[in-house]
């Protein structure tokens, strides 16, 4: 497929459906994009559709069927606005770095392709307002789900979640107890978490 070079093509380019419940639509969305006029559209259509195809089946769609809800607060970037963001501290990462992550379209430093979405669950944004621990949802996704990478937020306890053809099976927070909480290596990684969200609705994979 073509970048879309026309309000219709980018229609179109917008019905492309991802999974049963996501089309392209539902990623392109970015206050950065309207808000400085840089559009957000993908350079390379086709492997935007192939990653965000994977996030969305692999682990977006568990997540819903899961917990009847899910909110995408942000998700694809095309890689000027990413950049933009970066420069101008808007909560953006490295461009380097958000290849692969954010930045759909084009491949990670290592040629692998991933996708990733800031996302919120509504069933345990509502445990956490009432002192719920970032951890348990944390746990019960790594026990369930093939991510690549987490990175959990203090707002709606909103994370990160990325897919990856190379996971780094990685969850970082900026909610306390702050930093990493597992990576391969070490003892907590692996191994059932049950205990941490044993009320959790049951998986619907």
């Amino acid at each position: 497929m073509r970048k879309p070079g026309s309000m219709k093509g980018l229609e179109e380019f917008g019905r492309v459906r991802l999974s049963p419940s996501f089309f392209m639509r539902d990623f392109l969305y970015s206050e950065i994009s309207v808000f400085y006029g840089i559009p957000n559209i993908p350079d390379n259509p086709d492997l935007a559709i192939a990653a965000g195809g994977r996030l969305c089946n692999e682990l977006l769609e568990p997540l819903k069927a899961s917990f009847s809800d899910l909110s995408i607060r942000s998700s694809y970037r095309n890689a000027a606005v990413n950049a933009f963001g970066n420069k101008n501290g808007l909560n953006c990462a490295n461009p380097e770095r958000a290849k692969g992550r954010h930045v759909w379209d084009h491949l990670d430093k290592n040629g692998h392709m991933g996708a990733m979405a800031c996302v919120v669950v509504p069933w345990f944004t509502d445990r956490y307002a009432n002192g719920a621990d970032w951890r348990a949802l944390a746990w019960w996704i790594h026990d369930h789900l093939p991510y690549s990478r987490l990175q959990f937020f203090p707002k709606l306890c909103a994370f990160n979640i990325g897919w990856s053809e190379a996971p780094e099976r990685r969850i970082d927070s900026f909610i306390a107890p702050r930093g990493l909480l597992t990576k391969p290596g070490m003892g907590n990684h692996g191994g059932d978490h049950g205990d941490w969200y044993g009320d959790f609705p049951i998986f619907r994979g």
